[in-house]
């Protein structure tokens, strides 16, 4: 009985927030030709997509900086790239935020790190995003938009920085970066555990060594960097992840459930 009366209340609040945000047809249109990786979808799962996107914006709060007046195209080309992840897994996955921040362009941010003698030293990082546990976001439009438009074709490299730092929320879901998302048992952690380091080990050698890959070698600098560049790749250039590192590409086709 209260289990009934539960699921009839959220579907009314479902209701209530797609109509709050529903996409015109025009800008849907735009937004699936702005991103090509959008139009492998079959149209159920465009639709599905759509509906995500619209719950999406109902739930996140979108602040321009930097001068950036944040605009309907703006939210939902960000909308419908975060949606794609979680197309199988859900919105709740993105809960435990609200707010992100959408910067024109990428913005330097001031960085402290120790040595292991003790010694502090500073240095600048350019950023086109950042996630962090709780939020907010931080996104370059730039990135986020016209560079995400031509990420198949960007020195041969996936790109897209949307789905990065969504993969990153996906990974902190259990409270650290560390590549390996939220997971129904220890097991399967473990399975994940070992394959992944086992595929970012054989990365991380291939770039030492200098061979092209599909993957952004920035992979390398961490095994969560590495989740989220694959990340990428898996659905901006899925052919070419799968070619390159199969195995990478099935591990990640486990936890999406999708195989694009």
């Amino acid at each position: 009985m209260i289990g009934g009366w539960w699921q009839a209340w959220r579907r009314r609040q479902e209701a209530r927030a797609l109509a709050r945000r529903s996409i015109p047809d025009a800008l849907w249109q735009h937004t699936l030709a702005r991103y090509p990786f959008l139009q492998r979808l079959s149209a159920a799962d465009m639709t599905e997509l759509r509906r995500l996107a619209s719950l999406f914006l109902d739930k996140k709060e979108f602040t321009g900086a930097g001068g950036l007046v944040v605009t309907d195209e703006m939210a939902v080309a960000v909308a419908a790239q975060a949606c794609l992840p979680v197309l199988r897994l859900g919105i709740e996955q993105y809960d435990d935020f609200v707010g992100i921040v959408m910067h024109p362009d990428e913005v330097v941010a001031r960085r402290e790190v120790m040595d292991e003698t003790g010694v502090v030293h500073q240095y600048d990082e350019l950023l086109s995003g950042e996630a962090m546990v709780g939020g907010p976001m931080m996104l370059s439009w730039q990135d986020a938009g016209e560079r995400a438009a031509d990420a198949d074709d960007r020195d041969g490299l996936a790109y897209n920085v949307v789905i990065h730092e969504f993969a990153h929320v996906l990974d902190m879901r259990d409270g650290v970066a560390d590549g390996v998302p939220l997971l129904p048992n220890a097991q399967a952690q473990a399975h994940w555990h070992d394959t992944l380091m086992a595929e970012y080990d054989r990365f991380s050698e291939r770039v030492v060594c200098g061979y092209d890959t599909v993957v952004d070698p920035y992979g390398a600098e961490a095994p969560e960097e590495f989740f989220a560049v694959a990340s990428e790749a898996f659905f901006v250039t899925p052919e070419a992840l799968k070619e390159e590192q199969p195995v990478m590409y099935r591990l990640l086709a486990s936890f999406y459930r999708q195989t694009p």
